[in-house]
């Protein structure tokens, strides 16, 4: 069941630096959803209001998620598991035209994590049910991290070309555009 392991390098699964260089992760367990294929999933979180997903985080993290159940929201980081190219300039779900990769959230990244805020709905030993969910099912997790809107909210942030495409996103679902 959890057969993901990303290796950058040929070092032990644990998270480890060395030089700068080679960077490794395991994932800490994996998600399930309702979204089996890429194809019409919502691209992001506020288009998936009431999708739930389970995390199902491995044995050895059950300590970790103490004191997690009073948080209401929690930052999901993923591995893009069904990705495996790059694309510095892809064109985006909201619009027709390329952009840098860094002005995008397209999963085709250098790195391919994927990050979600999501609604904490219960924590029942190592299972962490989770509403509003835009990712698909089996995908790695690689952290979770309580959500604080005092931290994560900047009501000052500009969103760049995004401004003129926001009308679209309720209507705009995923393709294949980015997976293998």
């Amino acid at each position: 069941m959890f057969d993901y392991v990303l290796i950058l390098s040929a070092v032990p699964k644990k998270a480890i630096i060395m030089n700068n260089e080679s960077i490794v992760y395991a994932p800490i367990g994996v998600i399930h959803t309702p979204h089996f294929t890429v194809q019409g999933m919502p691209i992001q979180n506020v288009n998936a209001k009431g999708i739930e997903g389970n995390i199902e985080l491995k044995a050895e993290y059950k300590d970790g998620l103490q004191d997690l159940s009073g948080f209401s929201h929690l930052i999901l980081l993923y591995h893009f598991h069904r990705v495996n190219k790059i694309n510095l300039s892809p064109t985006p779900f909201l619009d027709g035209s390329p952009h840098g990769l860094f002005a995008t959230r397209a999963p085709s990244r250098v790195n391919p994590i994927g990050l979600s805020v999501v609604r904490l709905i219960s924590v029942d030993d190592l299972m962490v049910t989770v509403s509003d969910v835009d990712i698909l099912d089996n995908t790695p997790i690689l952290d979770i991290k309580p959500y604080i809107p005092a931290f994560d909210s900047v009501t000052s942030a500009t969103i760049g070309w995004y401004a003129d495409r926001m009308e679209k996103l309720p209507d705009t679902k995923a393709d294949d555009r980015f997976i293998r």
